[in-house]
């Protein structure tokens, strides 16, 4: 009985903690006015990635921001962060 009490608890914990790991840069509603295409795959110029910035949430960009400042999260989105870097994202 332990064991499967064990089991659960440690299934209910990363399903909740998976949930928190998710950033802005991985959420496809956050991603999908800076790309051109529904694959995400070309990056809008810069003065149309500046105008989608800029209209989003200021706690949104923040995120956005915060996450571009750290390597391992920014890694994946390299060419979306140096863009976000540029309108003063970088610390």
């Amino acid at each position: 009985m332990n064991i499967k009490n064990i089991c659960l608890g440690a299934l209910a914990l990363s399903m909740v903690s998976g949930v928190a790991f998710a950033g802005a840069l991985d959420e496809p509603d956050n991603m999908a006015p800076f790309f051109t295409d529904s694959g995400m795959k070309t990056m809008k110029p810069m003065a149309e990635f500046k105008t989608a910035f800029m209209a989003m949430p200021m706690e949104k960009q923040e995120a956005m921001k915060k996450e571009c400042n750290d390597a391992a999260m920014s890694k994946p989105h390299a060419e979306f962060c140096q863009n976000v870097h540029m309108l003063g994202g970088a610390n």
